[in-house]
């Protein structure tokens, strides 16, 4: 008897169809692992979507952990010529400025000469001459021999002492040394040079630095450059134009800025409530739930943040932040009574700052929060330890996956081989079967014979 090749070829029945069924049936031991994983890839991506909407509050509550924030001040123009800026030691108040003159540099450029000319046969020295209308002083530049044009400008370029730039002017006729000093301002005005005899300035095309002239309520001030800091406290003057007409400068607290930042931290907070509110979130039987319903690390997050929402801090005019007008509501979220926080911004700037910033950067409701948010979001922080739990929960599952595979193998084969021996035998009776109706239509047709 020939032996059998193919399943299910000795017997006539799919037992490779059987086979697979019941592989099939076996890898539904799978499923409960596989889900497994997948539920703990969904926490890992929650946590990622969570440590970000922390990261947002922590941001909004670090600028109020800054002193600073709550002494900005702002400063508006009215007029053209002259821009602003106030900083925190600036004082409220109202300035009228005139610019009469701005700050410049002074230049001054040579005679005509031709590009490839040798200018000193010799080594040499280029004076430079500075300071118009006041104490002179002169630079010395070294120029080798058998320079041009261009050599003479690159040896005053490549000297960073010399207190000018140079460049090389075509004026139609020839070409000329160009020199504009590197500084605005009288003391450091170019005002001539000297040195070699081919190459001398024009007299006519000096043009002498000069100080910047303003007044500011009346007070006369020279500036060496268009930047004059502190002619007003703590206020720096940008200076564009000059004209005779008075520009107004106003100075005064920035309790927009100061109100925006408050406003920005109640918000990022409340899309972090938000975020972990439809994470969390029960839908019933049936229904799609928050990806970290239940999650003991959200309750701990939660808990924390609560705490330092709500407990009382130091002994302040301003001990909680319900005073301010911004309380907890039902959800966990935070509400602000409008009125009640800008009457605090506008009227009690010191008491914000005392609160929020504290003496110390721990000592304040936003140095609190912040050391809070900052133990939830470190590297080793709540969120990336649950992140951690669950990858290593991801590694034993796959560990496990792949010794179930190897297992639905092996029951596999013994499938096989069993049905292999079930085709083999069927096959021999098919073949017994066969011989005897041979046999017995033999017989049979002798009995009709005799």
């Amino acid at each position: 008897m020939a032996s059998i090749t193919a399943l299910g070829v000795g017997s006539g029945l799919d037992l490779n169809g059987l086979v697979e069924q019941l592989k099939a049936a076996e890898k539904q031991k799978l499923v409960p692992i596989l889900e497994q994983q997948s539920a703990q890839q969904t926490k890992i991506s929650a946590y990622g979507r969570l440590e970000s909407a922390m990261d947002r509050v922590q941001t909004s509550i670090a600028a109020l952990n800054d002193a600073a924030s709550f002494k900005q001040q702002k400063s508006t123009v009215t007029g053209d010529g002259v821009l602003a800026t106030a900083g925190e030691t600036a004082n409220a108040g109202r300035y009228e400025v005139t610019v009469s003159q701005l700050a410049r540099a002074g230049s001054a450029a040579s005679n005509s000469v031709a590009l490839d000319q040798e200018l000193t046969a010799t080594d040499t020295t280029l004076t430079l001459d500075f300071g118009a209308g006041g104490i002179q002083t002169s630079y010395d530049v070294n120029i080798s021999a058998g320079s041009t044009l261009a050599d003479v400008r690159d040896q005053i370029n490549a000297d960073k002492e010399s207190g000018v730039t140079a460049s090389i002017v075509n004026d139609g006729t020839g070409y000329r040394l160009a020199l504009s000093s590197k500084e605005t301002g009288e003391e450091s005005s170019l005002v001539g040079f000297s040195g070699l005899a081919s190459l001398t300035m024009d007299a006519a095309t000096l043009r002498a630095g000069q100080d910047a002239e303003l007044n500011v309520n009346g007070i006369a001030i020279t500036s060496k450059t268009n930047r004059v800091e502190e002619a007003i406290q703590g206020v720096t003057l940008d200076l564009t134009e000059a004209s005779g007409d008075p520009v107004t400068l106003v100075i005064e607290r920035d309790e927009e800025s100061l109100r925006g930042a408050i406003d920005e931290f109640v918000k990022n907070y409340n899309e972090m409530k938000s975020t972990v509110g439809r994470m969390t979130a029960y839908n019933g039987e049936g229904e799609t739930s928050g990806e970290l319903v239940g999650d003991r690390t959200v309750r701990t997050i939660e808990d924390r943040l609560r705490r330092d929402i709500t407990d009382n801090l130091g002994t302040g005019d301003i001990t909680r932040l319900s005073q301010l007008g911004i309380a907890i509501d039902e959800k966990g979220r935070l509400k602000v009574d409008e009125d009640k926080l800008d009457d605090a911004v506008a009227n009690n700037p010191e008491g914000l700052s005392a609160f929020f910033a504290g003496e110390t950067k721990d000592g304040g409701f936003a140095g609190r929060l912040s050391s809070t948010l900052e133990s939830i979001t470190a590297e080793d922080g709540i969120i990336q330890s649950s992140v951690t739990s669950a990858e290593q929960r991801i590694d034993s599952l796959d560990v496990r996956k792949l010794r179930m595979e190897a297992s639905i193998e092996r029951s596999t084969e013994r499938y096989r081989k069993q049905f292999g021996q079930l085709d083999g035998l069927i096959a021999q009776m098919n073949s017994m079967s066969s011989y005897l109706s041979q046999q017995f239509s033999m017989l049979g047709s002798m009995q009709k014979s005799n």
